[in-house]
């Protein structure tokens, strides 16, 4: 892939570098990609079990231990599970299972700490608002904060970004214990 990659660049430089319309280069490369993918689509076979995941694991990673890690993982997190890979510290090839939901990034301030040995934000059986993009103002989740104090539950916020008006509250809310919150 890398060595196709250097070749479609070396190209493309050497055709616009002639007079070339870069544009065109574009076009021409998206309209590749998009036969490319219909071919592999059309190629490609579903795989059934354990069996096929470990061959096909063991033929892209190049190792059978590799390939038997990748199918007891996808045994034990399904089809629709997520698998991270990471690279070892050491030389061992381990695997971790982890229950529930993990995100890119924790908690938005350390504040909203509860375990400070552990560095973790646990709450237990929290209301939980989801929102798609930053909060700025605590004007945005004021109806939720009001609620999660009066039924003494925490408060857990996932959102885009938290910020300002906004962080500052929560923030304030915890450290004054009128609430247990974290958001991340």
């Amino acid at each position: 892939a890398t060595v196709l990659a250097q070749a479609i660049v070396n190209e493309g430089l050497r055709y616009v570098t002639a007079g070339g319309n870069p544009i065109a280069v574009k076009r021409g490369i998206d309209h590749a990609v998009e036969i490319v993918i219909a071919e592999i689509k059309k190629a490609s076979k579903p795989v059934k079990d354990r069996e096929q995941v470990r061959f096909v694991a063991t033929i892209a990673g190049n190792d059978p231990e590799i390939g038997e890690q990748v199918s007891e993982a996808m045994d034990k997190v399904g089809k629709d599970g997520v698998i991270t890979v990471e690279e070892s510290k050491g030389r061992e090839t381990t695997m971790e299972i982890v229950e529930g939901m993990q995100f890119d990034r924790g908690y938005v301030s350390p504040y909203f700490v509860t375990d400070p040995e552990r560095m973790e934000a646990v709450l237990e059986k929290p209301l939980t608002l989801l929102h798609e993009k930053k909060i700025s103002s605590a004007q945005d989740f004021l109806p939720f904060l009001e609620k999660a104090a009066a039924q003494r539950r925490p408060l857990l916020i996932i959102a885009e970004d938290i910020e300002g008006d906004a962080l500052a509250t929560l923030v304030l809310n915890k450290i004054r214990g009128v609430l247990q919150v974290a958001a991340v």
